[in-house]
C-alpha cells in the first residue's frame, strides 16, 4: 500500500516481487530516490519498467511497502490514446475551460467556481505547456487522431507536466521521438527543478541531463553521481579494479594449489621414509601401525590446512568475479558483404511514397556506404524503407537495389516465435548446415543451448540480437542492410553489442533513426533529412536543428 506523505518523497522498503510464473524480479528491495533528476538504467530483464509500475502503484507488491511523498505521476512506455479525444480532454483541463467560459458570459453559479478553484489561467498554462513541449500549434480542441506517435507522447507529458507533480516517472519517454522532439523532451527534464523525477532509459543524450545514474542489476541499485559519461568514467574504473581483484584471486588459488600439492608430495615422501625406516629397524607391528597412524593423522592435517586455504582462496575469486560485469560484444565478420567502393547499391529516382510528406525522393548509395535518415515523426521514414525494400509499391518514380537486401523493422517480425532461434536462421538460410549456423550464432552470444530458445520466450535484447543473426546470417548474404529505429526499447548493452556487430559489417548501411549518438557510432558517412525531398545534411546541422548554436 502507497503511504502518501507531505514533502517530495519516493521511497520503498524491503520490496518484493515476482511474476505470475514465479519469476523472482526484486526480492527485498529498499531504495530512496533523492531529489533531482535520477537516471535509472540497467539491462533488458532487469526490472525497470517493472520497478516504476510498482513504485507509481500500477503494481503491488508480494512484500513491503512504497513511500509516496506529495502528488505522483507516472508516463508509461506504451502510450496510446483515443483517437477522437480532444487535445483538453488529454490534458484534463476540459471541465475546467468550460466553467471557466460559462463565468465569462455571466453565469455566477457557484459550482463554476468550485469547479475553476485557483486554477483561473489553467488555459493559459496548458497552452504555454505545450508550446515549451514543441507543440504551440496544436489548438486544444484538434483530436488526439491527428497528432503523430512522437507528439502523442508529448501531449501525455504536458498532461502530467500540468499537475504539478511532486514525483514524476518517466519510463522511456524517447522512443519513437524524432530528433526534434527529443529535444523538447530534454528541456523539460533539464528545466526540472523541484521535486522527484525518476525516468528509465537508454538515451544516453537524456542520461547525461541526469544528477545521478541509479543502476539496477540483480535486485539491487547502485548509486553514481553525476550522468552518463560520468557513470560510465566510474563503472570503467571499478571494472578496473574488480578485474586487478580477480587477478590476485586466481594467482593465490594458483599458489595455494602448489602449495598443496607440494604438501601432498611432502607427505607421501614421509610416509614412504617411515615405512623403510620401520623395514629396515624391523619395528614391532604394533609400532609401525603405531608410526602409520600417527603419520596419516598428520598428513590429513596438513592436507586439510592447505586444503582450507584453497577453498578460501577460491571462495575469494568467485566473490571478485560477481564484481566483473558480463558485458559480452557481437563479433562476426560474414562473409561475401563487402561491396566494392565503385559498385551502386541502390538508386532512388523520383519517388513518391504512398504517405508520409516526400514529393520526389532522389538518392544513389554507391559501395560500403553508411546512410542515416533522419525526420519529424509523420515524414515517412518507416514509409520509405518500406517501398525501398519493395514490400510497398510507390506512387510514382522508382527505387531500385542492386545487391541482396535485407530488412529489419522495429516489429522485430521477422521471427517465427514458435521456432527456435537456429530454426529461425535456418529458414532465412536454406542450404546452411547446422554446424554453419551454430558457429555463427555462438558469435551472436546464443551458444550451445541458447540457439536452441524458441523466439517467443526470448527477453526484449535477446530477441533483437535473434532478429539482426537471423537478417544478417540470411543468405544470400546480404550487402545491404537496412534498420528501422534499430535501438528503441534496447537496453544500452544490446546497443552496445548493436553497434559491435555493425562495426564489423562490412557492407552498405540504411537506417532510419532518432538516436544521434547512436548512429554517430556506427560511422555513419552520409545524413539525409527526409521532407518534402531528401536533403542532404550533416550531423552538426541536425544537432544545429534541435539546439541552434550547440553544434559550434
Amino acid at each position: 500500500m502507497s503511504q502518501p506523505t507531505p514533502a517530495a518523497s519516493l521511497s520503498c522498503s524491503a520490496l518484493s516481487f515476482s511474476h505470475p510464473d514465479g519469476t523472482e524480479v526484486f526480492d527485498g528491495l529498499s531504495l530512496s530516490v533523492p531529489r533531482g533528476r535520477t537516471g535509472l538504467v540497467g539491462t533488458n530483464g532487469s526490472g525497470k519498467s517493472t520497478l516504476l509500475r510498482l513504485l507509481a502503484g500500477r503494481l503491488h507488491p508480494s512484500a513491503g511497502s512504497v513511500t509516496v511523498g506529495g502528488h505522483l505521476a507516472y508516463l508509461p512506455q506504451n502510450i496510446t490514446l483515443d483517437t477522437d479525444l480532444r487535445v483538453e480532454d488529454a490534458l484534463g483541463i476540459t471541465e475546467r475551460r468550460t466553467a471557466l467560459r460559462a463565468i465569462e458570459a455571466g453565469d455566477v453559479s457557484e459550482q463554476h467556481f468550485e469547479t475553476v478553484g485557483d486554477d483561473w489561467d489553467v488555459e493559459e498554462r496548458a497552452l504555454a505547456t505545450l508550446g515549451s513541449l514543441g507543440l504551440g500549434d496544436v489548438g486544444l480542441d484538434r483530436t488526439a487522431g491527428q497528432l503523430s506517435g512522437g507528439e502523442t507522447v508529448l501531449l501525455r507529458l504536458a498532461a502530467l507536466l500540468l499537475e504539478r507533480p511532486d514525483v514524476l516517472l518517466l519510463d522511456e519517454p524517447t522512443n519513437n521521438l524524432d530528433v526534434f522532439a527529443r529535444r523538447r523532451l530534454y528541456d523539460a527534464v533539464e528545466s526540472w527543478r523541484s521535486g522527484v523525477l525518476l525516468v528509465v532509459s537508454h538515451d544516453r543524450d537524456l542520461l547525461e541531463r541526469v544528477d545521478r545514474i541509479a543502476d539496477l542489476r540483480a535486485g539491487t541499485v547502485s548509486w553514481y553521481g553525476g550522468g552518463w559519461s560520468a557513470y560510465e568514467e566510474a563503472l570503467a574504473t571499478q571494472q578496473e579494479a574488480a578485474g586487478r581483484m580477480v587477478r590476485a584471486a586466481e594467482s593465490d588459488v594458483r599458489r595455494q594449489k602448489r602449495e598443496l600439492e607440494e604438501a601432498q608430495i611432502k607427505v607421501a615422501r614421509r610416509q614412504r621414509h617411515n615405512k623403510k625406516m620401520d623395514a629396515q629397524r624391523r619395528a614391532p607391528r604394533i609400532v609401525a601401525g603405531e608410526h602409520k597412524r600417527s603419520s596419516q593423522e598428520a598428513a590429513g592435517k596438513l592436507r586439510g590446512l592447505h586444503e582450507d586455504r584453497l577453498q578460501e582462496a577460491r571462495e575469494r575469486l568467485d566473490t571478485a568475479s560477481e564484481a566483473i560485469r558480463d558485458d559480452a560484444e557481437i563479433r562476426v565478420k560474414l562473409p561475401r558483404t563487402a561491396v566494392p567502393a565503385g559498385r551502386t547499391v541502390l538508386s532512388v529516382r523520383g519517388l513518391r511514397p504512398r504517405f508520409g510528406t516526400l514529393r520526389d525522393g532522389e538518392l544513389h548509395v554507391q559501395g560500403p556506404e553508411r546512410v542515416a535518415l533522419v525526420g519529424r515523426n509523420g515524414a515517412g521514414k518507416t514509409t520509405l524503407l518500406r517501398t525501398l525494400t519493395g514490400e510497398l509499391e510507390p506512387e510514382s518514380g522508382e527505387a531500385r537495389t542492386f545487391v541482396p537486401l535485407r530488412f529489419l523493422p522495429q516489429r522485430l517480425d521477422v521471427l517465427d516465435d514458435s521456432l527456435s532461434v537456429a530454426a529461425n536462421v535456418s529458414r532465412l538460410a536454406p542450404g546452411t548446415t547446422d554446424n554453419e549456423i551454430r558457429s555463427q550464432l555462438a558469435r551472436f552470444l546464443f551458444k550451445g543451448a541458447r540457439a536452441e530458445q524458441e523466439a517467443g520466450t526470448l527477453s526484449g535484447g535477446e530477441r533483437f540480437r535473434a532478429a539482426l543473426a537471423a537478417t544478417m546470417l540470411a543468405a544470400p548474404a546480404p550487402q545491404l542492410l537496412m534498420l528501422d529505429e534499430p535501438t528503441n526499447n534496447l537496453d544500452l548493452a544490446s546497443v552496445r553489442q548493436l553497434t559491435s556487430a555493425l562495426g564489423s559489417y562490412e557492407g552498405a548501411l540504411v537506417i532510419a533513426g532518432h538516436d544521434l549518438a547512436f548512429l554517430e557510432s556506427v560511422g555513419i558517412t552520409r545524413w539525409v533529412l527526409v521532407g518534402e525531398e531528401l536533403t542532404e545534411t550533416t550531423a552538426e546541422e541536425v544537432r544545429e536543428l534541435l539546439d541552434p548554436g550547440a553544434a559550434g
